[in-house]
C-alpha cells in the first residue's frame, strides 16, 4: 500500500485572505468506502505513519469495521509545507480552521463521504474545529490531546519552543502565531549548521514538557524507553526527534497550534461560549492528570502510542463509546480523567 495520497485542493483560499497555490492534503486512508467514516488526523510534527498504532483488527479503530481517512496538517511536511514549497516565504499563516475546511472537502469531495461517525485524535484543536465548523456532520468526538482553545500559558511555552530555534538563525520570533520576525524582502533560507543548532535546541526545550514531571522523577526513559541516563535520553530521543524534521515546517504548525481556536469562525465571532454550546456531537473530552501544557483546566493525554497501559485504556475508553454512546464513569485508576457534552 502506498505510504500516502495526495487530494489536489488548487489555490486554497486561507481564513487569513492570503492564498495557497496548487495546495494539497496528504492522507491515507483503512477500510471500505462502505464502511462508518472516522476522521483521525495527524498532530503537531507528526506523519502520516505517526497515527497508525492505535489502528488494527483486534483494536476499536478495526479496518474491517469503519473508513479510516487520516488527512496531514498543513506543515507536516506530506501536505503543503515550506520544505516542498519553495515559495511564499516568509510561509502565509495557517489556522485549524484551513486545515479542517481542506480535510472536509478531501473527505466530501475526494471520498464520497456525506457523514461522518467520528472525529477524533491527538490534535484535539482540529477534533473541536471540525464539530464546531461542521456540527451536523459528526455523531461522535474524541479529543484526546490538546483543547477548543491555545491557552495562554500554551502559547507562552510555544513561543519558548519557537524563540529557540529561530535563534540559531540569529532570528527572534515574530510574536504569537506570526513565525519569525523577518519581512519578506529580508527572510533567507536556513544553513545546514543553523537548521541543526535550532532543531537540537527545539528539542531539549520540549523535553521539559513533552512528558510530565512524574516521567522524569520516576525515570520512565530507563524503565520503560531502555536508555541508561538522561543524557542518553536528551539525545537519543529527543534531539533524535527534532532533527528529523524541517525547522520551518515545525515553525508553520507552531503558529498553527498557538492560534487555534474555534469559536474564531462564523457564526461565533469569538464568542467562544457559544462555539461550545453549539456542539452537537457526542464528546469525550480526556484530559491527562500530569500532563503540562493540556492540563484538565484547559481539556486534555499525552503522548501517542509510547505507553502500552495508557494505549489500553484509551483503546477500552473508544470502544464503549463507540458501542454504547457512553463511557463507564470509574476512572480512579486511569492516566486521565473525562466528561461527556
Amino acid at each position: 500500500m502506498a505510504e500516502f495520497d495526495v487530494f489536489n485542493l488548487g489555490d486554497f483560499r486561507l481564513q487569513s485572505g492570503a492564498t495557497l497555490r496548487n495546495a494539497y492534503i496528504a492522507y491515507k486512508t483503512f477500510g471500505d468506502t462502505s464502511n462508518p467514516a472516522i476522521v483521525y488526523p495527524t498532530w503537531y510534527s507528526g506523519l502520516i505513519s505517526d497515527n497508525e498504532w492505535l489502528l488494527g483488527e483486534d483494536m476499536t479503530l478495526n479496518p474491517r469495521k469503519y473508513f479510516i481517512i487520516i488527512p496531514a496538517l498543513f506543515g507536516n511536511g506530506q501536505s503543503t509545507s515550506p520544505s516542498n514549497t519553495p515559495e511564499p516565504r516568509p510561509f502565509p499563516q495557517i489556522t485549524i480552521f484551513d486545515n479542517v475546511a481542506a480535510q472536509y472537502r478531501l473527505v466530501t469531495e475526494k471520498l464520497g463521504v456525506k457523514h461522518v461517525k467520528a472525529v477524533l485524535g491527538w490534535s484535539a484543536a482540529q477534533t473541536f474545529q471540525w464539530i464546531t465548523q461542521y456540527p451536523d456532520f459528526v455523531d461522535l468526538a474524541v479529543p484526546f490531546c490538546g483543547a477548543a482553545r491555545c491557552s495562554l500559558h500554551n502559547k507562552v511555552f510555544l513561543e519558548g519552543v519557537k524563540s529557540a530555534l529561530v535563534a540559531a538563525k540569529g532570528v527572534a520570533s515574530g510574536g504569537i502565531s506570526k513565525g519569525e520576525a523577518t519581512s519578506a524582502s529580508q527572510y533567507r533560507a536556513w544553513t545546514s549548521e543553523e537548521r541543526k543548532v535550532g532543531l537540537k535546541a527545539l528539542g531539549r526545550v520540549y523535553a521539559g514538557w513533552g512528558f510530565s514531571q512524574a516521567f522524569y522523577r520516576e525515570k520512565v526513559y530507563e524503565s520503560h524507553l531502555g536508555f541508561t541516563n538522561l543524557e542518553e535520553f536528551m539525545i537519543g530521543f529527543w534531539e533524535a526527534w527534532a532533527l528529523s524534521k524541517d525547522p520551518e515546517n515545525m515553525i508553520t504548525m507552531l503558529d498553527t497550534w498557538q492560534s487555534a481556536d474555534c469559536s474564531k469562525q462564523d457564526p461565533y465571532k469569538g464568542d467562544f461560549e457559544l462555539a461550545m454550546k453549539s456542539i452537537k456531537a457526542k464528546t469525550l473530552v480526556l484530559p491527562g492528570k500530569t500532563d503540562l501544557y493540556f492540563p484538565p483546566e484547559d481539556s486534555q493525554a499525552g503522548g501517542p502510542g509510547s505507553n502500552r497501559e495508557d494505549m489500553k485504556w484509551l483503546d477500552e475508553k473508544l470502544a464503549s463509546l463507540f458501542k454504547n454512546g457512553t463511557v463507564d464513569d470509574d476512572v480512579s485508576s486511569s492516566i486521565a480523567s473525562l466528561s461527556l457534552h
